[in-house]
Order: structure tokens, then sequence, then C-alpha cells
């Protein structure tokens, strides 16, 4: 089946890095995307990056462009999250997360496999 796994979350200082990975197994077909989403205590899940496995095209929230990185290694199987110069409204639980087979989008709502999360806190 399925399993997307996320680790690569902590607790870090206001400015700090952090890289989470998500390791996927069980596709049996080609995801159009994949994508990392956040979910703060009290607010609605929000996406935050996307890959887009035609082409490697990338989207980015506004609140991460210019300090959030996403890659795709696919020989491993695996996503990253580079997150650079850390502040403290990152503070949430990170999901990785892939589109359902026949669906092209990378959104909150789309049909998505998820992963259990990775909790990232930034202090200041």
């Amino acid at each position: 089946q399925v399993q997307l796994v996320e680790s690569g979350g902590d607790s870090v200082q206001a400015g700090g890095s952090l890289r989470l990975s998500c390791a996927a197994s069980g596709f049996t077909y080609t995801t159009y995307c994949m994508g990392w989403f956040r979910q703060a205590p009290g607010k609605e899940r929000e996406r935050v990056a996307v890959i887009y496995t035609t082409d490697g095209s990338t989207y980015y929230a506004d609140s991460v462009k210019g300090r959030f990185t996403i890659s795709l290694d696919s020989a491993k199987n695996t996503l990253y999250l580079q997150m650079n110069s850390l502040k403290p409204e990152d503070t949430a639980m990170y999901y990785c997360a892939a589109p359902a087979k026949y669906t092209f989008a990378c959104t909150v709502s789309s049909r998505n496999y998820w992963g259990q999360g990775t909790q990232v806190t930034v202090s200041s």
C-alpha cells in the first residue's frame, strides 16, 4: 500500500535551518506532483510547496518564497523541503502529500495520500 513517511522535524531557533524528508513507497503510478503542507494549532492546513513531476516546476506559498526549497530525488523516491531563515510563524506540523491516481492537482482539497507529519518548532 502507499506510504509517505516524513522525518527531519525539530525545534530550532529563529534564523536556523532544517531539511525535511518524505520517503514514498507503494506507488504503482507516477504521481502528477508532490507537495509539502503545514498546519499550525488552531489554523487550517495550508499548502507550502509543490513540485510537478512532469517538468520539475515548483510552486511556493508567498510566505516561504526565497527561504524554502522543494526537491525530489526520484531514484530514492524521496521528497525534500530545505527550510532556511526559519521564523516563529513557520512553527507547524508539516505533512507530505501525493495525489491519488488520476488526480492532477496538489492542493489541500485534492484527493491525496498524506503522511503522518513531522513537527517543526521555531523559537524566537
